[in-house]
C-alpha cells in the first residue's frame, strides 16, 4: 500500500509541476494578456491560477462554436 502512495505522491508532484508551468506560459501569452486587460475589472480578486482557469474556459467556449 504504501508503495501505490509513495507512486500517486510523485504523480500528483508532477501534475502539480506541469500545470504550475502550463499556468506561467499561458499568462504569459499575448493572448491572456490582452484578455486580462479587456476583463480587468471582473478579475481583480481572482489569483492567477483563477484567471488562468476561466480564460481556458471561456476560449474554450468560444472555440466550441
Amino acid at each position: 500500500m504504501a508503495k501505490i502512495r509513495a507512486a500517486s505522491d510523485r504523480q500528483f508532484s508532477r501534475d502539480t509541476e506541469i500545470w504550475n508551468n502550463l499556468k506561467e506560459a499561458i499568462a504569459a501569452s499575448s493572448g491572456f494578456q490582452r484578455w486580462q486587460l479587456e476583463s480587468i475589472g471582473q478579475l481583480r480578486e481572482l489569483r492567477l491560477e483563477q484567471q488562468v482557469q476561466r480564460y481556458l474556459r471561456e476560449t474554450l467556449e468560444t472555440l466550441a462554436y
